[in-house]
This record gives structure tokens, C-alpha cells and sequence, in this order.
């Protein structure tokens, strides 16, 4: 079962998201902030980070930045859900890092979709 972490600090969109992705049968780490998303990806090596830009303690971009230079985290894709949708901010988000940036509101279906197309291509990239 994949595992997703999702960071996001409206606690309505994290519940969502979270049975969400239960229900599409993925293992979920959920948290509240930039700092902890950080702290827990280290700790628990998930198969992909689901990120907001907007977060107390760090932002989603920070969070990215951090990842991907990180030895242990550079290969686990990063995608932002955000409501942010500036062609700046969207721009900013891949500089970062991310594999895709989702926009809110998102359908459920869609999300499960989309995160189901880049964890079996990331699958095919590291020969599993």
C-alpha cells in the first residue's frame, strides 16, 4: 500500500484529503504544517508528499526546497495542492521541486487520479 503524506493547515481540507486517499486505498500521514511535514517525511520515507503552499512553521515551497536537497528525500515526488494558481506561484512550486501542482478546489476522483498516473510512472523511473 503507498504511502502519501499530505500537509495542510485547514483542518476540513486535511480530513478530505486524508479519506480521500483511505478510500483509494493509500496509507496517510497526515500533518498540519511545514515544519512537521518535513520532520515526518525524513522519518517516514513516504512514496509521495502532497503539499500546500500556505503553511504555519514553513511553507509548502520551503518544504520542497528541503526535500530535494536532501540525501534521503531527493527522490520522493513532491505535487502541491494549492489555491494558489498564479502562473508565478505555479512556476515557483516546479522550481522547487514538485512533479505537479494541483489546484483547489480539486475533485476527489481527479486527485486519487492524478496521484495514481505519477506514482506508476515514478514506479516505471525506479524499476519496481
Amino acid at each position: 500500500m503507498p504511502k502519501i503524506l499530505i500537509a495542510e493547515d485547514e483542518q476540513d481540507i486535511l480530513e478530505l484529503i486524508t479519506f480521500t486517499l483511505q478510500f483509494g486505498g493509500y496509507e496517510v500521514i497526515p500533518t498540519s504544517n511545514g515544519k512537521d511535514a518535513l520532520e515526518m517525511t525524513r522519518k517516514e520515507q513516504p512514496d509521495l508528499v502532497l503539499l500546500d503552499v500556505r503553511m504555519p512553521r514553513m511553507s509548502g515551497y520551503e518544504v520542497s526546497t528541503q526535500l530535494k536537497a536532501g540525501h534521503d528525500t531527493h527522490r520522493i515526488p513532491v505535487v502541491f495542492l494549492s489555491a494558489k494558481g498564479q502562473e508565478a506561484e505555479i512556476k515557483t512550486g516546479f522550481d522547487t521541486g514538485a512533479i505537479d501542482y494541483i489546484l483547489k478546489p480539486f475533485a476527489p476522483d481527479h486527485l486519487l487520479k492524478r496521484l495514481e498516473e505519477i506514482l506508476a510512472s515514478e514506479a516505471v523511473k525506479s524499476g519496481f
